[in-house]
């Protein structure tokens, strides 16, 4: 097993910090975070559609998504390392093209088309496609770019991806209202197109670290699966890397998304004061973002994860003695900065800290953990509301993330070693 990139001082920036990122990475950038576009529409459209059948089919439909990308993210992450990011998110998008537009093509004559368990099958098939599509999106930047670019190009990609998920509903409902969910399907398909357009012109492999190779891993895939999480025991900055995620996403996730409603109801302020918090915790992931993308990060990863899970428990105590709806706008503006500051230094550690050839894996369990931990989260914290009220649960939250923050201090896998260098220009 070779020492993290993590683990190695760097203390002198090289020309490559300066450097602008590639173009390949740009373009790149450009084509998944337009499909991701794309995706956020077709969401917001299947969950209308899925409304017109009654909640309990809605809740089917958005279900029938997660479960399958959920339970076949490690298989994804295995093929990513044995066939390659490249290769496997090229049959990926393919994938999807022929799934969205066999979509579009069922749901034409809603009668023909099966009405809600042609929407539940389908979206099992987008989830299962997400499953593989997902990891080798998160591998290839680490072999379009730099290695002192990584945090850079993370960020950019983090912004991309706030700015689909704000564009993805309006724009759904607009394609629903005016072309019907057969129209967002061609909209979906057409977006993944332009990837695979994009995609198809990549050299991967170009843009590794000095001494590295990019190479797929060999053997079978279910002893790739254990090779993966063996990766990750063995690597001390992996190893603690991912229980911190994980947990930072049960104290995080559920705190705009989850409460903040809950708190409105309690303190009865109306709609509007949802979509005001839901707002704020854009803002500062998108302003952090940029930020991150134009001057770099914090050299020391773990200093930036304790920074940004500070400024995140401070904004959920916040949220949660907010006085007025503003009050609470701007708490949530906190609460998704420090979620923006801990993600853009925790990302490039993990990703710089795995192996070229478990590339995929790695970025598989990332996702996994988070997604396992928020699943779990939700009907606690939810649950905790309902018995104490929405301003407990919101503190507890608040009181969790500043333990992950306390224990990354004293933590030595992430306080020593040096993360990617800050960009000064």
């Amino acid at each position: 097993m070779g020492t993290s990139t993590a683990d190695t001082d760097t203390d002198t920036d090289t020309d490559a910090d300066a450097a602008g990122l590639p173009r390949a990475y740009l373009w790149w950038f450009a084509g998944t975070r337009v499909s991701a576009v794309g995706d956020a529409a077709l969401a917001a459209a299947l969950g209308w559609a899925g409304a017109g059948y009654g909640g309990s089919a809605a809740g089917l439909v958005l279900a029938a998504v997660t479960v399958p990308r959920t339970v076949l993210l490690l298989l994804g992450g295995a093929v990513v390392d044995r066939y390659g990011p490249r290769r496997v998110a090229l049959l990926a998008d393919a994938a999807m093209v022929v799934v969205v537009l066999a979509l579009a093509l069922a749901v034409v004559d809603r009668a023909a088309g099966g009405g809600r368990w042609t929407l539940i099958g389908f979206a099992l098939l987008i989830g299962t496609v997400d499953a593989f599509q997902l990891p080798a999106s998160g591998a290839l930047p680490r072999l379009l770019v730099a290695p002192a670019q990584l945090s850079r190009a993370l960020a950019l990609r983090q912004a991309g991806g706030q700015v689909a998920v704000l564009l993805g509903a309006p724009v759904g409902a607009l394609l629903v209202g005016g072309v019907g969910l057969a129209g967002a399907a061609v909209a979906d398909a057409v977006t993944f197109l332009a990837v695979l357009a994009v995609t198809l012109r990549l050299r991967v492999g170009l843009r590794v670290g000095e001494g590295e190779e990019v190479g797929r891993s060999g053997g079978g895939l279910v002893a790739g699966l254990a090779d993966g999480l063996r990766v990750v025991r063995r690597d001390r900055t992996l190893r603690v890397a991912l229980p911190v995620a994980a947990v930072a996403a049960a104290g995080v996730l559920p705190v705009v998304g989850l409460l903040g409603p809950l708190l409105v109801r309690a303190h009865a302020w109306g709609a509007g004061a949802v979509g005001l918090s839901a707002g704020g915790q854009a803002l500062g992931v998108l302003g952090v973002s940029l930020a991150a993308a134009r001057y770099g990060v914090l050299r020391r990863a773990g200093r930036g994860i304790v920074l940004g899970l500070g400024i995140a428990a401070l904004g959920t105590a916040a949220l949660a003695l907010a006085p007025a709806p503003a009050w609470a706008g701007a708490a949530a503006v906190l609460v998704g900065a420090g979620s923006s500051v801990f993600a853009c230094h925790l990302g490039p550690l993990v990703l710089s800290g795995a192996p070229t050839t478990h590339l995929g894996r790695v970025q598989a369990l990332l996702a996994l953990v988070q997604s396992a931990a928020l699943t779990a989260a939700n009907p606690v914290w939810g649950a905790l509301a309902g018995a104490v009220g929405a301003r407990a649960s919101l503190l507890g939250c608040a009181a969790l993330t500043g333990a992950v923050a306390v224990a990354v201090v004293v933590t030595r896998a992430l306080r020593e070693p040096k993360g990617l260098p800050m960009v000064a220009s």
